[in-house]
């Protein structure tokens, strides 16, 4: 296997797309082998994709953390989303003539990139592969409807919660909590250019969170201590992330 990447890479993703439609055996048995074939790497503070290129390839991450950002003229950045282990970078964005969005890796990431070709013949091989590929765009875009309310319409202290609520429950997905901790592992400056505000009132929010006795967070782990508590207060509903409850 490449790169050093554990026995079965593919884990994250065949969890994420069953949980947005219960896939065929079939169905992720194929996914499974089309992931295998080309496995890259990248380091922390790459670009996987940057805006204006021409969009050829499907890219699916194995492990570790990305983001879709925009940047102003000046410098400044806002992601829009964070890119987690079993999600696509880029699904069906070949579509589109160039990207309008960077994704960037805001850890090492790993991931599978398939060609056009390869990516329809895995989607025209199983309807339940094609419908939950189908629903993982859509999801996104569900998810990018509450972000625009995050940042219209939540304080600081709702916002900061409801991400990591929304975070608590996209790791689980993919089986990757722990009791009620989760590794976090980006900076102060990521969280704060996904939650739209200043590094130092991200910090503050984070301090008021520690205080309430709602979230520990330690060596890039964060542990909630009351979820019920940090979703009440965030106004959370995790409707919009699509997860289907089997």
């Amino acid at each position: 296997m490449p790169l050093g990447v554990d026995s079965h890479p593919e884990r994250p993703v065949v969890r994420r797309l069953n949980a947005l439609r219960r896939l065929s055996e079939a169905g992720a048995g194929a996914i499974k082998a089309a992931l295998r074939e080309r496995i890259l790497k990248t380091d922390a503070g790459t670009d996987i994709a940057c805006e204006g290129d021409r969009p050829e390839t499907v890219r699916m991450v194995l492990s570790g953390w990305a983001c879709r950002y925009k940047s102003l003229e000046d410098g400044r950045r806002q992601i829009v989303n964070f890119v987690l282990p079993g999600d696509s970078c880029d699904a069906f964005m070949y579509l589109f003539s160039s990207l309008d969005h960077s994704i960037g890796a805001l850890t090492p990431v790993i991931y599978s990139e398939l060609e056009r070709s390869a990516f329809e013949k895995l989607i025209s091989v199983d309807a339940t592969v094609a419908e939950a590929f189908y629903c993982e765009p859509l999801a996104v875009a569900s998810i990018q409807r509450e972000w625009a309310i995050n940042l219209g319409r939540r304080d600081a202290l709702e916002r900061v919660a409801h991400l990591i609520c929304e975070l608590f429950v996209r790791l689980e997905m993919v089986g990757l909590v722990e009791g009620n901790s989760f590794a976090l592992p980006v900076t102060q400056m990521d969280l704060a250019d996904a939650a739209g505000l200043s590094t130092v009132h991200l910090n503050r929010t984070l301090q008021e969170l520690r205080a309430s006795g709602l979230i520990t967070l330690k060596e890039r782990h964060l542990n909630s201590h009351d979820m019920q508590a940090l979703s009440q207060l965030a106004m959370f509903n995790p409707n919009y992330l699509h997860v289907e409850r089997k």
